[in-house]
This record gives C-alpha cells, sequence and structure tokens, in this order.
C-alpha cells in the first residue's frame, strides 16, 4: 500500500515541533506502507491529460498512491484544494476531502452549516464595517453578542487570531488595530461562553466514531486552552452529549478525522468548531499513544473496501 501525506515541510526538515508528522510516519511504516511527504507546491495541475493513473510532480509523472492524508488544516490555499480535488477525481481515497477542508477553514461558513443542522453554537457575528472603523457603531454588537466578546479571524488555528474584547472601547481599538494592518480582513464576533474561560474539550473523531477526548486547561488565567499554547490536558469521560455532538459535527461537515472542540456552557456543551488536521500530541499525552495508530488502521481499511 501507498501514501502520500501533504504537507508543507519535507520530511528531512521535520523537527519536533512536527509531532504529528513524525508519528504518522512512523506508524505507516511499521505496517508496511510505503509514505512520502509531498508539498503541495511540488504537483503540477494538468486537467485535459487523458491518463487518469498518475500525476505530475517536480516535472515528472508519478503513479497515484492508495491514498493521500492532507496536513495543511486552515492554511490550505486554492491550489492544494484543487490538487486534492483532481487526486479525487482520479479516483485516489483522499482523508479528508478537499470540501470538508475548505468547510471548517471557513469559520464563519461552518457555523452557518452547524445552525442550520440545530447544532448548539456560540451567537457568531460578521463584522461588516471595513473601511471606517473610527465611526464603528458597536450597539448591535452590544445587543446582539453582548461584551466580553470573542473576535476571531475567519481563518487560523491553535488559537491564533483570537481575542477576548472586554468592552465596546476596546472592541474599536482592536478593529482599528485589526484594518490598520489587513483592510480586507474578514473578521467574526462571537458571544463569550463565560463557563468556558481557559478550559474546553478536544474530542478526536476518526470514520464517524470517538476514540478520544481530553480537557484542555489554560496554564497562565488566558481564555485560551490551547495545549500548543502551554496548556494542560487530561483525560474527560465521554458522555451521550459529547458523543453526539463531536459525531454529528464530524457528519455534517464530511471529516473523517476532526478535531471538535466543545465549549462548556450552563446547560451544556457548545460546538466551538471542527478542525480537518487536529493535532494530537497533547492528546497522546493524556490518553496514550495511540491516535495515530486509529488513523492509519482507518485509512487501511478504507482503502481495502474501495
Amino acid at each position: 500500500m501507498t501514501g502520500w501525506i501533504i504537507y508543507k515541510r519535507e520530511e528531512k526538515d521535520l523537527t519536533e515541533k512536527n509531532y504529528e508528522i513524525i508519528r504518522l510516519l512512523q506508524v505507516a511504516r511499521s505496517k508496511g506502507i510505503d509514505i512520502q511527504i509531498i508539498s503541495p507546491d511540488k504537483f503540477e495541475l494538468i486537467i485535459d491529460r487523458h491518463d487518469n493513473k498518475s500525476i505530475v510532480i517536480n516535472d515528472a509523472v508519478h503513479q497515484l498512491p492508495d491514498f493521500i492524508l492532507p496536513r495543511t488544516g486552515s492554511s490550505s490555499k486554492y491550489f492544494t484544494l484543487a490538487v486534492l480535488r483532481q487526486l479525487e477525481h482520479l479516483g485516489v481515497y483522499v482523508c479528508n476531502t478537499a470540501r470538508s477542508i475548505e468547510l471548517v477553514k471557513d469559520k464563519l461558513q461552518c457555523h452557518q452549516v452547524m445552525a442550520f443542522n440545530n447544532l448548539p453554537i456560540p451567537k457568531t457575528m460578521l463584522v461588516k464595517f471595513l473601511k471606517d472603523t473610527k465611526s464603528v457603531d458597536t450597539t448591535i454588537v452590544a445587543r446582539e453578542i453582548g461584551f466580553p466578546a470573542i473576535v476571531k479571524n475567519i481563518t487560523g488555528s491553535k488559537g491564533s487570531g483570537v481575542y477576548l474584547t472586554e468592552s465596546a472601547s476596546k472592541f474599536k481599538d482592536l478593529m482599528e488595530l485589526i484594518y490598520a494592518n489587513n483592510p480586507h480582513a474578514n473578521i467574526i464576533i462571537q458571544k463569550y461562553i463565560r463557563n468556558s474561560h481557559g478550559r474546553d474539550l478536544r474530542v478526536f473523531v476518526v470514520g464517524g466514531r470517538i476514540v478520544a477526548c481530553m480537557q484542555r486547561s489554560s496554564g497562565d488565567g488566558d481564555f485560551k486552552a490551547n495545549f500548543s499554547r502551554g496548556g494542560s490536558t487530561e483525560c474527560f469521560i465521554v458522555t451521550p452529549e459529547i458523543e453526539w455532538l463531536a459525531i454529528e459535527t464530524a457528519k455534517i461537515t464530511g471529516l473523517d478525522i476532526a478535531g471538535i472542540d466543545l465549549l462548556f456552557d450552563e446547560d451544556g456543551f457548545k460546538v466551538c468548531e471542527a478542525n480537518s488536521s487536529p493535532g494530537f500530541r497533547g492528546l497522546e499525552l493524556a490518553v496514550g499513544q495511540f491516535i495515530a495508530e486509529q488513523i492509519i488502521d482507518y485509512i487501511i481499511f478504507r482503502v481495502l473496501q474501495k
């Protein structure tokens, strides 16, 4: 069996920060899979070729692998998604699909889909005042979302581009700063879930079933609890509510492999976001080193079912 991991960095350049890629390579090779990393920019996308058994990489024709494992997540650019779509059309199993990656990359679109499917989410609003931030009217924000409020870039991961604004005046200051640096920034505002300050749940879903769940806690009182930002992790018991929310979110977003983040609300949980290329270093520290095995075993199963 052959497979390609789509990732921005070559294998020789991997460091301990690329924990997930290293683990996936190790596990795949231990199971006899011929696997390698290929950067998206190495592909040549030629649509009118008659040969549907190969693709051009580094100006050379390569036979198609049995599967593709994208690890580009929210940083996936248009070209990367186009490459994934082409490989899907050629019959390669792609885990996750370009469509699902594109959906969850756009946080607003993902929340639209989740709300349409009656999943509980933090109330969300798109910022539309882009030209004159000095005259921003915060009345509607205060009425619909309230302060404190969470401000996010539409794309981003590992807690980057996420801010807590405590008041209308600080919100206006933040908007001025953001748009002074990027006049075309797409920003959403979300209701602040006070019960989840500094903590959340990461539920790891593979093939429509939960393989692990952990609570992430901030190490310094920050409202963000990401392990990649220094937070701590511990195993968390999966309740029926957690199970339904995580599996349903993965299902409606079309993700075969998903990291579903849940917030602690007063009357249960709210779905914060879905991740198409979830990290699992903290998860393996919390629950044991078997997440990479679960991913590879699922991919093997899917390939053998074709």
